[in-house]
């Protein structure tokens, strides 16, 4: 069943971040992520939405996304991230087909 993470993120440092995004989607794309959406300007209907990136991704699998999330490759390139951002991070279980 497909999992969707969503990623709310204040970016603090530009620079650092771009260290981030460089390493990125190689290392994404070796456990089947689908990059769905990335917007720097989203149209807020209800509440706050601090964020200056807002990320939606999807994963075949719950496992997936975990394997991924938590693989050594990943956290050592996370580190960039979290020292250029603060984040809220969620996944999700999609509908049944």
């Amino acid at each position: 069943m497909t999992h969707y993470m969503i990623a709310k993120i204040e970016i603090v440092d530009r620079e650092e971040y771009a260290r981030y995004e460089a390493g990125f989607m190689e290392i994404f794309s070796r456990y089947g992520g689908q990059m769905l959406a990335v917007d720097e300007d989203v149209r807020l209907l209800e509440g706050e939405w601090p964020a200056t990136r807002t990320v939606l991704i999807a994963f075949d699998s719950a496992e997936d996304a975990l394997d991924w999330y938590q693989s050594e490759d990943y956290q050592q390139l996370a580190k960039h991230r979290l020292k250029a951002s603060d984040a809220d991070l969620v996944l999700i279980q999609g509908l049944p087909a």
